[in-house]
């Protein structure tokens, strides 16, 4: 294979641009296989330090192995049994929820033609679909029960990479040659995935808290099933705050009134700033090391690769991506893009580390 650096600057960026796309495509056609098999490894290598603990606690690796998998599995099956519950539950009284929404749709047209707009209730009637929520929550159903499924095998994964994460290190150093600073990076992989889904999953259930506490202030209906998609929409960034958002205030318009649904609104978004804005970022450190632009640009594009894992672990596989591509000079250029602001005073020195550099 020739050395890269033959190659000028712009052949050596569209050797690279081809061969990532190349990959791409390939991770994108083989999505269903590679969701399930990334998802699996972000867990094991969140629960790999409790399991290390359980070890050092003198457990036996059998004993310590089946406690995790049993926390997991209890963990997985409590959500999506009371997501569940709460769904058929919410599915049952659409009927009633759908005729509110219909009246108030028709107060809302009658206003807007007070002012001057003509035909608004008739437009508002050609926008809303009555049947359209059914068929949301039938299509949630059904992938609920689909994704237990695929969570048992995700946790099969995880039971047999965990068992292989001993001899991992020794495996890795010599089939790759692996050098003193090749093993601290993969470690620099494995602290930085750690410390952000660990303060992603503080900050997501701190959300949920307080949303429920604020959604049983006003008694609105269903508080549980709102607070369950809170914390799990708030590991998506941008765009998750807005989607917990939406269902809850469309149930607190149907149930209540305006008031109540602008405070219940007004709650979301002082959660959100507070909790997302001030208190995670803080924990953070120095940031996760990527881009306001690229955290966006990975949403979109793995969101397009995997799907659903896709948005959820789009800044965890950025933020890998960002650290592979700083170990190579040729490849180093894309991670500085992806990576912080730069400023001018700053050190190279400290630039370089403080790529990817999450965890440290």
């Amino acid at each position: 294979m020739q050395d890269l650096t033959r190659f000028s600057p712009i052949s050596r960026a569209v050797i690279v641009v081809a061969a990532i796309a190349i990959v791409l495509f390939f991770v994108q056609a083989a999505a269903s296989i590679m969701g399930p098999i990334l998802l699996a490894v972000f867990i094991a290598i969140i629960a790999t330090p409790p399991l290390r603990w359980l070890r050092r606690k003198r457990m036996p690796k059998w004993l310590a192995l089946a406690v995790i998998t049993f926390a997991l599995f209890e963990a997985g099956s409590l959500l999506a049994l009371v997501f569940t519950g709460q769904l058929e539950g919410f599915r049952d009284g659409l009927p009633d929820y759908q005729k509110r929404l219909v009246l108030l749709s028709d107060q809302i047209g009658s206003w807007l033609e007070g002012v001057g707009v003509d035909n608004a209730r008739e437009a508002l009637r050609e926008i809303y679909d009555p049947t359209l929520a059914v068929g949301l929550v039938r299509v949630a159903l059904s992938n609920v029960r689909g994704t237990f499924g695929t969570g048992l095998v995700v946790l099969l994964a995880v039971i047999f990479m965990l068992l292989e994460a001993p001899g991992l290190s020794a495996k890795l150093k010599k089939a790759f040659h692996l050098t003193d600073e090749g093993e601290a990076r993969i470690q620099r992989v494995s602290s930085a995935i750690n410390h952000y889904m660990v303060i992603k999953s503080i900050s997501s259930l701190a959300t949920a808290l307080c949303i429920w506490a604020w959604l049983r202030i006003f008694g609105i209906d269903f508080a549980v099933l709102w607070t369950i998609l809170a914390f799990v929409l708030n590991f998506i960034p941008f765009v998750g705050a807005f989607l917990m958002t939406v269902p809850a205030v469309l149930m607190a318009l149907v149930q209540t009134d305006l008031l109540t649904s602008l405070l219940v609104a007004l709650g979301y978004f002082a959660v959100n700033t507070v909790i997302g804005s001030i208190l995670e970022p803080r924990a953070m450190g120095r940031g996760l090391g990527i881009s306001t632009l690229a955290v966006f640009l990975s949403l979109m594009l793995w969101g397009w690769v995997l799907g659903t894992v896709g948005v959820f672990l789009a800044v965890p596989i950025t933020m890998v991506l960002i650290i592979a591509l700083d170990a190579s000079p040729q490849t180093r250029p894309i991670a500085v893009l992806l990576g912080p602001k730069v400023t001018e005073k700053s050190d190279p020195k400290e630039e370089k580390n403080t790529v990817g550099g999450a965890a440290e």
